[in-house]
């Protein structure tokens, strides 16, 4: 036995295992440092004049490595968590030290131009010496890697009221600006916001209430919510279809009266969102149901925007102008026409596009549908089709909708968000209804193994098939509307990144889950948008948070039954002690 392994059981400690955890945090706050995001969101406080949004980077790193090294190497050991969460605070601030005190002699800022002297004021806490700013730092580092060490060894309800405290503390602080102005539009809400806020993030007393408040909701709902499912499972058939209803209304009068209450720019923002939720739930059904990876879906979006623009544009290349034979005249009663014409034309597109690739399965598909969308935005900017599609000017004066027996022009955001509600709600029902009917299962059959349900009678061709235009007249019923809203088309407007995006959505949101679309669109869409410092590191926070839900929640936010059954299906399985062997004749 070496003197390091008798150094290891004589003190039941891995000191390597918690070294490493501590230079794992120390790069992790070097990253954040050098790539911009500390010193762009320290404009934004989360708690007035105490915690900055870039600041809170830091503090999320020192209590998440003290918490998951206190996972890994305490043993539910009070004193051995406390020794974990030390080490690996004082190893993380031996890393950012060596950032501060060597940027300056090395002129770090020639490689790395965000490690300026305002990176250092912040990592010191704007000390005039250095030396105390790090002591400063350090002791706070390891101060939040002990509490984070500590916090692990709590029981799970404590643990789990005060993770949801601290982050809606977070979110409510980042987001203090749009909900100032949006409880400041009433009278009865804007004392609330008064106490709520400061100047920039929250006060101190809306930061306790923030905490109390959203902790005693996680404990209500983890402790009642079981509770409230077995009475719902108590409850009579005619009652449980009242109860369905119930809140099916109340849904509805919330979604009504919703951009009445966050006014036009939150409004704007959920009409983005909606126009994902659209894509998301067309790819969600050739990704999560069928298995199919399609990569080029901004193809079908495209071809939806392009089909309402031809048939709706009062310009030159428009047919509504040629129809009406004047400009000025241009029908606009086209628009609902157009709808149903691009969603048919959206979905034969995909029929099309499945024939080729039906025996193509995984990275190959992938391959495939992504060189389907670079030949439509290809297509769209060529100089041959320049005098149907416009080429690079694309296609200009697509009018908004009437709607003729009211005599209302849809153009204002909170009008194209009730358009984009009652499709996305009729889309959500035929997806919910398909996924439920045998076409839904063949599909999951197809995804799980092919030949196997070819061996069982599924017809291959016509079920992928059908998931290709399905989902692709689901795309283009978004582009058909997105073209409405927006009053013109461009192919810049369709680059790979859209189909990375929704992609991306559904499997944060939970891959072949509806609600799941709807949340995934809601946090990579709709969040990014809210908060204009997210702008310039958007693809940076898609890939973290793609890394980390497939690290700790790879089933997604919002997982269907099916995708949770089969990702927790071996941790179950583990907790069920082995049966004993029998012994007789086989």
């Amino acid at each position: 036995m070496s003197a390091a392994t008798r150094k290891q059981v004589d003190t039941g400690f891995n000191w390597r295992e918690a070294l490493k955890f501590g230079a794992i945090g120390g790069v992790a706050v070097l990253f954040f440092c050098l790539v911009g995001m500390v010193e762009a969101f320290d404009a934004r406080d989360v708690i007035f004049k105490t915690l900055s949004l870039g600041r809170s980077l830091l503090v999320v790193v020192a209590l998440g490595m003290g918490y998951f090294s206190s996972q890994r190497l305490s043993a539910r050991k009070p004193g051995r968590a406390v020794l974990t969460g030390l080490v690996v605070g004082v190893v993380s601030s031996v890393v950012t030290a060596l950032l501060v005190f060597l940027a300056e002699p090395l002129n770090m800022r020639e490689m790395f131009i965000n490690a300026s002297p305002k990176l250092i004021k912040i990592l010191t806490f704007s000390q005039d010496s250095y030396a105390v700013g790090m002591l400063i730092q350090t002791g706070v580092m390891t101060g939040l890697s002990i509490l984070g060490a500590l916090l692990y060894l709590l029981p799970d309800l404590p643990r789990k009221l005060i993770i949801n405290g601290l982050a809606a503390v977070l979110l409510i602080g980042m987001l203090q600006e749009l909900l100032s102005v949006i409880l400041a539009r009433s009278s009865y809400t804007k004392p609330v916001a008064k106490f709520l806020f400061g100047s920039k993030g929250l006060s101190y007393t809306g930061a306790v209430v923030v905490f109390i408040v959203f902790a005693l909701i996680s404990a209500f709902r983890t402790t009642q919510s079981e509770r409230i499912g077995r009475r719902y499972a108590g409850m009579t058939a005619p009652q449980q279809v009242v109860f369905r209803w119930v809140a099916i209304v109340a849904g509805v009068l919330f979604l009504i009266v919703l951009p009445q209450a966050v006014g036009p720019y939150i409004s704007q923002i959920l009409v983005l969102v909606g126009l994902y939720t659209l894509m998301g739930l067309g790819l969600n059904i050739e990704i999560g149901l069928a298995g199919l990876l399609d990569l080029g879906f901004v193809g079908f979006f495209a071809i939806g925007a392009y089909t309402t623009a031809l048939l709706t544009s009062t310009s030159d290349l428009g047919l509504a102008s040629v129809m009406a034979g004047e400009p000025v005249r241009a029908s606009y009663t086209n628009f609902w026409v157009s709808i149903p014409v691009a969603v048919i034309v959206s979905g034969l597109a995909g029929v099309f596009l499945g024939i080729p690739v039906l025996r193509m399965r995984g990275d190959y598909l992938a391959i495939v549908t992504l060189g389907f969308a670079e030949i439509i935005r290809i297509l769209v900017l060529s100089d041959f089709l320049r005098p149907v599609l416009g080429g690079a000017q694309g296609i200009l004066n697509i009018p908004k909708p009437v709607l003729e027996t009211f005599n209302l022009v849809i153009k204002d955001p909170g009008q194209f968000y009730y358009l984009i509600i009652i499709g996305s709600a009729i889309i959500a029902f035929v997806a919910f209804r398909l996924q439920n009917a045998r076409i839904g299962r063949n599909w999951i059959a197809i995804r799980e193994d092919e030949d196997v349900a070819e061996a069982m009678g599924i017809n291959l061709i016509a079920s992928k098939l059908l998931a290709f235009g399905i989902g692709a007249a689901f795309a283009g019923l978004s582009g058909a509307i997105f073209a409405a809203q927006v009053g013109s088309v461009f192919p810049h407007s369709f680059a790979l990144i859209v189909s990375i995006n929704v992609v991306s959505l559904v499997i944060i949101g939970g891959v072949g889950s509806i609600p799941g679309v709807i949340v995934g669109s809601l946090v990579l869409v709709g969040l990014p948008e809210l908060l204009r410092e997210f702008a310039e590191f958007r693809m940076l926070i898609y890939g973290a948070m793609l890394v980390i839900m497939m690290l700790v929640k790879p089933e997604g936010f919002w997982p269907s039954e099916v995708s949770r059954r089969e990702l927790h299906t071996g941790e179950e399985t583990a907790t069920v002690p082995p049966v004993a062997e029998t012994t007789g004749a086989a």
